[in-house]
């Protein structure tokens, strides 16, 4: 009998961590390189190809059975209509219902209509019209369009005085999203959308600010997170969130994973963002909790009704990530710095994840974000000390972890 066959689109710790998931559970994954950089980490689970020399991933699409992106910007490569046309399911959504993600305020206005409570947000065009929108609260500042090389990345301004000051120095060539500051209790919850129901699968928390004690800038990616396995939904995030956007979801032939992100002010919650894909960080904590992940991605992949099953002793996922030397200051570029680590990847409540790092004599940095160490256990403290554990081992100079992952920000609604 054929081995189920996955095709991912990534590189680093995302690459790592889902081909070699995939292929724990008697999958055949191979992984399509997108980017220039963070290759090394996909050959230690199996086959991958560079995309400087293989321009279009379409053929490795027609033989799986599924491909699983990254990052939505696969919808506008120039091999996305021929990838669509293959016939092999993509889990992620596109077209019409990949807008949710792309276009902020087609979120907002999506939320209104549905009753939805949303972040109160508003578009500006240039500095002028931004200046004026402020008025005498703080602001998060975002890019209208959702991308990695969007020239805007979210700046959270908690007063006024500070969002003017950040007005003036941003790049205005596809205008400024500007979201009411809504405080510090912020959640997620990923479901996935198969057979026209909404699937609740697990609350999950990021720690996107760089250094301990939630101080420091709003990273390019978290620091680190967790996720609780809740099919159940017993925070209700999915009910009041997701759930109302069925009749659209329906309507644009929604398929694969949707994420809510959320502030809590008032009592209530307050969508401040959606994504369409599992999530760098949360994606590999929940892939590897699940009973059946090959089965639950496959019975997806054809548009069925899902039965989301975890493994009964590790509820729990923390991951923690391991910085490199200038982050989150990517314009600082360090030289390659060696690596030492002692110690298997791999364990019954671990994974340890590389991400932008090569093989050249020995192990060395690739830039910025060097892995991603996963604990998992039957609570936030025994899986956070599993994780804490393996990336002590680490070693490199000059690179860093947040020490409190865990410590704060949990349960959903405490804030920091």
């Amino acid at each position: 009998m054929r081995k189920p066959s996955f095709l991912i689109l990534g590189i680093g710790s995302f690459a790592h961590s889902t081909t070699r998931i995939l292929s724990d559970n008697g999958a055949d994954a191979v992984t399509y390189l997108t980017r220039d950089y963070g290759h090394y980490p996909a050959t230690l689970a199996g086959r991958a190809y560079d995309c400087r020399r293989l321009k279009s991933p379409v053929g490795l699409a027609r033989r799986a059975d599924l491909v699983i992106p990254m990052s939505i910007d696969w919808a506008q490569a120039v091999w996305a209509k021929e990838l669509l046309k293959s016939g092999t399911p993509v889990f992620c959504p596109y077209g019409e219902a990949l807008l949710i993600e792309r276009e902020r305020d087609f979120s907002q206005k999506l939320c209104n209509r549905y009753g939805i409570p949303f972040a109160r947000a508003v578009v500006a065009r240039t500095l002028a019209e931004a200046e004026r929108l402020v008025g005498k609260k703080g602001w998060v500042i975002k890019n209208p369009l959702c991308s990695p090389t969007s020239p805007v990345h979210t700046i959270l301004c908690e007063t006024a005085e500070e969002t003017r000051q950040w007005l003036k120095s941003l790049d205005y060539s596809e205008g400024v999203f500007l979201q009411e500051y809504m405080g510090r209790a912020e959640i997620g919850h990923i479901a996935i959308i198969s057979g026209g129901k909404v699937h609740p699968v697990v609350t999950n928390q990021e720690y996107k600010r760089a250094f301990d004690g939630n101080m420091g800038v709003v990273a390019g990616a978290p620091l680190g997170g967790i996720v609780q396995a809740d099919p159940s939904d017993r925070y209700g995030l999915c009910e009041k969130l997701i759930a109302p956007l069925l009749p659209w979801l329906r309507k644009v032939g929604y398929r694969g994973p949707l994420q809510v992100t959320a502030m809590k002010r008032g009592g209530r919650w307050h969508v401040v963002e959606y994504n369409a894909r599992i999530g760098v960080t949360s994606g590999a904590m929940f892939l590897r909790m699940l009973t059946d992940p090959v089965g639950l991605l496959l019975k997806a992949a054809r548009d069925e009704h899902l039965d989301v099953k975890f493994k009964k002793a590790v509820p729990f996922g923390v991951s923690v990530a391991l910085a490199g030397y200038g982050y989150p200051f990517a314009f600082v570029k360090p030289p390659e710095l060696p690596i030492g680590y002692s110690g298997p990847l791999h364990g019954r409540n671990f994974d340890l994840w590389w991400n932008q790092v090569e093989l050249r004599k020995g192990l060395v940095s690739g830039g910025h974000r060097l892995a991603d160490v996963v604990g998992f256990g039957g609570s936030v403290q025994s899986a956070a000390r599993e994780a804490y554990a393996r990336i002590g081992r680490i070693r490199c100079l000059s690179s860093y972890f947040r020490t409190d992952i865990g410590g704060s920000l949990w349960p959903p609604g405490v804030g920091w």
